[in-house]
């Protein structure tokens, strides 16, 4: 079987695909809960001839095996959905259910295509009889970067040689630099409540503890790398004004290029908002809620990603789409469409230009995180996007829920399902390649120390 006869394989299974990523788009789940989904592919692959595996710890995390030898290829599959991005296929702002969870990440196309791309390895590794083993991972809570990386906590990836991955986007790239080091953390004060008029001088103030936290951390801002993103949010507890606030808290996020800029940021915010408690004579607690690695780049592996791209059938997509994918630019405010011309030169044409461009990018960084990061630190990785939503149209938006829940994303997950089969196969017929991805992990790779604690 050739490569060619791959891809054709893939086609072939386009109504299953299509079935897969409406299925999981019309029942979206956020991360932690992601019941149905799990089950759905554990059905799937189980049918198809796939051994499946469980984690006793994450109930919604699994990997199904076939073959046996090595190499062990892992197609990493993807399945949570976002808070409140529940949308209809149309091109205005249209919840199927006020308030309900919605795949504006694509997170539907991204495991359907990992699942069929599985497939089409195992039937080619069943039709060859050659030694290799494949392996799709149903890995939940990327969301809330935190499934994979509790994944290889528990040893899920051990004996695994390379490492597939996709996303949907806005392009077709490869990415073999990028996905920023991050990081999650709660910090709670605990104050005394008191009169906030006839006594106040009994009180001792969480809320005031949180603000003089939140300042202190804008001065440190300009102390850390420039790279470095820290972003937070409050809680004061719903204390009315009149009441010296006994509890309140700040949730901060902590992105940088690299872990150890992570960790290093954070102990000096845990700093801060001890300073914080002094000042306020409260008691503060931190709680580290997971950390996730920076991905190790790759580039040989890019380089076969980015062959595999050029060889794979890329989506075209009909005029009705075209002006489908247009509606939904249109909805974008004009500043936000500026800034996707500038990252996507698009030179002043409309923004679905891209959509039928072949244009590939070699190297584009990605400036995201994910928990895929830390796969990238325990055996290769690579990671590749496909066209399935216009530039201009950013993930996390209402926008991508629903180019992902029509033909738009269906397209660009059948063209992914197709690279992900080829590079396997790559992998799998060229020591070569597979010694020189190897050699230059080798050569990167460090002392990979997680932050998730059980």
């Amino acid at each position: 079987m050739k490569k060619k006869d791959l891809h054709n394989e893939v086609k072939m299974m386009e109504a299953l695909l299509k079935s897969s990523c409406r299925t999981i788009w019309e029942h979206p789940e956020e991360g932690g809960n992601e019941k149905e989904s799990a089950n759905y592919f554990r059905r799937l692959l189980g049918n198809e001839g796939f051994k499946i595996v469980n984690e006793d710890h994450l109930e919604h995390a699994f990997y199904a095996e076939y073959g046996s030898g090595k190499p062990v290829i892992a197609i990493l599959g993807e399945y949570d959905a976002l808070p409140g991005l529940s949308q209809k296929v149309t091109d205005s702002k249209t919840p199927v259910s006020e308030g309900a969870p919605g795949h504006g990440c694509g997170h539907n196309l991204l495991g359907s295509a990992a699942a069929v791309g599985a497939i089409a390895i195992k039937r080619y590794l069943e039709a060859e009889k050659i030694c290799g083993t494949v392996r799709f991972y149903g890995c939940p809570e990327e969301e809330l970067l935190s499934g994979k990386v509790k994944m290889v906590y528990y040893h899920m990836f051990d004996d695994c040689d390379f490492a597939i991955s996709w996303h949907p986007m806005s392009a077709n790239m490869v990415f073999d630099s990028g996905y920023l080091a991050s990081a999650s953390a709660h910090f709670e004060f605990k104050g005394r409540s008191s009169h906030a008029a006839f006594a106040p001088e009994l009180g001792r103030s969480a809320l005031d503890a949180v603000e003089l936290m939140n300042v202190g951390v804008n001065y440190l801002r300009e102390h850390v790398t420039s790279k470095a993103r820290i972003h937070y949010t409050t809680d004061s507890g719903g204390f009315a004004p009149n009441i010296v606030p006994p509890l309140a808290g700040s949730w901060y996020f902590v992105r940088a290029p690299y872990i150890s800029d992570v960790k290093e940021i954070l102990e000096r915010i845990r700093k801060v908002a001890q300073g914080a408690a002094l000042m306020t004579e409260t008691v503060m607690e931190m709680k580290v809620d997971y950390g996730c690695c920076e991905l190790l780049e790759n580039h040989a592996y890019g380089d076969l990603a980015y062959e595999n791209m050029k060889e794979a059938e890329l989506p075209i997509f009909n005029e009705e789409e075209m002006a489908f994918a247009q509606s939904l630019v249109d909805t974008v405010t004009k500043t936000d469409a500026q800034k996707a011309q500038e990252l996507y030169d698009t030179e002043g044409r409309p923004m679905t230009w891209k959509l039928n461009e072949r244009n590939l990018y070699q190297v584009k960084p990605l400036t995201a995180s994910s928990d895929s990061g830390d796969v990238s630190h325990v055996m290769p990785m690579c990671v590749f996007s496909v066209s399935c939503w216009p530039a201009g149209v950013a993930p996390h938006t209402w926008q991508a829920t629903a180019a992902a829940g029509c033909s738009l994303g269906e397209k660009g997950a059948l063209s992914a399902a197709q690279i992900i089969a080829g590079i396997a196969y790559d992998l799998y017929n060229s020591p070569g390649k597979r010694e020189a991805i190897l050699k230059e992990f080798n050569e990167k790779k460090d002392d990979y120390a997680p932050m998730y604690e059980e």
